[in-house]
């Protein structure tokens, strides 16, 4: 039985006029690729190829990098806009509920604005009042704050004119007289105020006024 020892070197061993014989006359020896291989025979590529498999794996290696850093910007993204929304959601989350109480608050405000003191039960009048004071408590528990309107001037964004009266005694564009409370819900606008604006006579507004 052969030595494996020399079984290797006998395969190592070859004869190269026998192997120009066999691949005929057009052989050439630059045709031949030497490929080094180990001892088991397990082909090694040229320093060359590591080369260029050292950069596509340094570049696959960058290209997953930055799609991973993509991903996270994103998913960061969403995180802080799921956050934000969840916060204005539950910031302004009884707004329905808040707007429909206005309705009672109306008809308490006009109730107390139209009752004959001297006919009207004292203990009736006296519930309603407290009644009152309750749903505004209610209201500044949950951020909901009345908007400065009589006195004040006319702002577009807080207040709805809904009528122009003639005064000599009040500069032009202002809030005369507050029909109906606006209302802030914390930093948003719940309800503007209803009110009657001011505006000089016929003939004396200045130049360059607006009218509203």
């Amino acid at each position: 039985m052969s030595d494996p020892d020399d079984l290797q070197e006998e395969s190592i061993d070859f004869d190269e006029s026998a192997l120009s014989d066999a691949l005929g006359d057009d052989f050439d020896d630059e045709d031949i690729e030497i490929i080094p291989v180990d001892e088991c025979g397990i082909e090694h590529p040229c320093e060359e190829d590591e080369g260029d498999q050292v950069e596509k794996l340094r570049k696959e290696a960058d290209e997953a990098r930055d799609e991973y850093l993509r991903l996270y910007a994103e998913f960061d993204n969403y995180k802080k806009r799921a956050a934000r929304d969840k916060a204005e959601l539950a910031r302004y989350a009884n707004e329905s509920i808040l707007n429909e109480l206005l309705t009672s608050v109306d008809n308490l405000e006009i109730a107390l604005k139209h009752v004959d003191e001297e006919e009207t039960n004292k203990a009736f009048l006296d519930g309603v009042q407290m009644t009152l004071r309750e749903l505004y408590r209610t209201f500044e528990k949950f951020g909901v704050t009345p908007i400065k309107a009589e006195g004040e001037p006319f702002d577009p964004e807080f207040h709805h004119a809904v009528a122009h009266l003639e005064s000599d005694d009040v500069d032009s564009n202002m809030v005369v007289a507050e029909l109906r409370k606006g209302f802030m819900y914390n930093d948003k606008l719940l309800r503007a105020s209803m009110v009657s604006v001011s505006k000089k006579p016929s003939g004396q507004e200045p130049d360059g006024e607006n009218n509203i």
